[in-house]
């Protein structure tokens, strides 16, 4: 199953991602890993994306894509297939996608959107940044990722929309009550007999 999950900050893209990762024995390939893990090897990719990330702000696309790149070429079994949390977070990236799939592991199956309501992701947001924290969490810098996912990213609906690739799911709730949610949605993506329109939240 090939899948991307999309979402704001703080929707537990990280935790469900996680889960679904588990669940359905792939590997889940996450933006935020890559540049976490490029930024302590202080790599010439990690140097040029770590300004952004401290600000708040989008990582180019240019970087963004170097890193997938390198993490799907040859490192993926396609048989087996992945999820992607964090990307594409752009038109021309997912667009970018798309190119490099063809040419490898064929089209995504699904693209999981984690719909959650503004206030409850800062009020998750700040919890975060106080319990582990993270730089990327202070309340300026989360309001400006907020701003910037609703600008660059949140249009990602309509491309994936387009194609019939977004499946939307209601975020709110624990951890437990989402992943039975998405766990369904999976299930209509694999079996497109079974239909739970219950699950879907507006948005």
């Amino acid at each position: 199953m090939r899948l991307v999950l999309l979402g704001p900050p703080g929707s537990g893209k990280g935790t469900q991602g996680a889960r679904i990762s588990a669940r359905h024995g792939i590997p889940a390939i996450s933006t935020g890993q890559l540049f976490d893990r490029q930024i302590a090897a202080g790599t010439q990719l990690g140097r040029r994306a770590e300004r952004y990330v401290r600000a708040g702000e989008l990582v180019p696309d240019e970087i963004v894509l170097d890193m997938v790149a390198e993490r799907l070429d040859g490192s993926v079994d396609c048989a087996v297939g992945f999820l992607l949390d964090g990307f594409p977070r752009t038109y021309p990236q997912a667009e970018a996608l798309d190119r490099m799939l063809a040419a490898s592991c064929g089209p995504l199956d699904a693209v999981v959107d984690l719909d959650v309501d503004i206030d409850e992701v800062l009020d998750r947001i700040r919890r975060r940044a106080h319990t582990e924290d993270r730089v990327d969490d202070a309340d300026d810098t989360a309001r400006r990722r907020l701003k910037v996912f609703a600008e660059e990213t949140a249009p990602l609906r309509r491309y994936y929309g387009r194609s019939g690739l977004l499946r939307t799911v209601d975020g709110a709730g624990t951890p437990d009550e989402v992943a039975a949610r998405i766990e369904r949605v999976l299930e209509d993506t694999a079996h497109p007999e079974l239909h739970h329109p219950e699950l879907h939240h507006p948005g």
